[in-house]
């Protein structure tokens, strides 16, 4: 392993706090476990749902990136890491967005429609600047992770945004929000999409 020709692996949550058994979690182990570097952005101690704090929390992350990235986002992460892309258009042209190789965005919610009940209303998620969802096609190439009964999305909608991001959608089957609530802990086939991405 060469930290000068692997890119490292950076890693966005989406809202909830460090699980163990979250897929994130148990990639960026294995990835370590094989000598990859890989960064998590920790989660967010307070303004825990403000978009601009999640922003913020990433490009804190992006801007000590020295060479190529790929971004592996999850849910909310996924919304984090487009406005993050959109937000820092003109700071990336000399800084990290010009580093991204590519994104893996799985299962992105859709926050402009309403969640099912204990997740935060769409007048929330207005307040706190997660919406509109930036629509703009992400400078970097993206592969966009849909699951077909995803209880935050249809996969239609899902599958609208990958258009819109430019990104290549692919359908996951049944896997519920790809999370341990949905039953999901390891997931083998995030690594097949890393490198995809890596090797374009």
């Amino acid at each position: 392993m060469s930290g000068t020709t692997e890119p490292v692996v950076v890693i966005v949550p989406g809202l909830r706090d460090h699980v163990e058994e979250h897929w994130q979690t148990l990639l960026a182990d294995r990835l370590i476990e094989a000598g990859r570097s890989v960064r998590t952005v920790p989660p967010l101690m307070q303004d825990r749902l403000s978009c601009e704090a999640g922003v913020a929390a990433l490009d804190e992350v992006m801007v000590q990136m020295a060479g190529p990235v790929i971004l592996v986002a999850h849910s909310a992460g996924v919304i984090t890491t487009v406005h993050w892309a959109r937000r820092h258009a003109a700071q990336a042209q000399m800084q990290a967005q010009a580093q991204v190789q590519g994104a893996l965005l799985v299962t992105p919610p859709d926050f402009e429609q309403p969640l099912p009940e204990g997740y935060p209303t769409t007048d929330v998620l207005d307040g706190n600047g997660w919406n509109p969802v930036p629509r703009s096609p992400l400078p970097f190439p993206a592969i966009v992770a849909a699951s077909s009964n995803d209880p935050l999305g249809t996969v239609e909608r899902v599958a609208e945004l990958a258009r819109n991001w430019g990104g290549r959608l692919v359908e996951l089957g049944d896997v519920g929000h790809l999370n341990p609530a949905s039953g999901h802990g390891p997931w083998p086939r995030a690594e097949e999409l890393l490198r995809e991405l890596e090797h374009g």
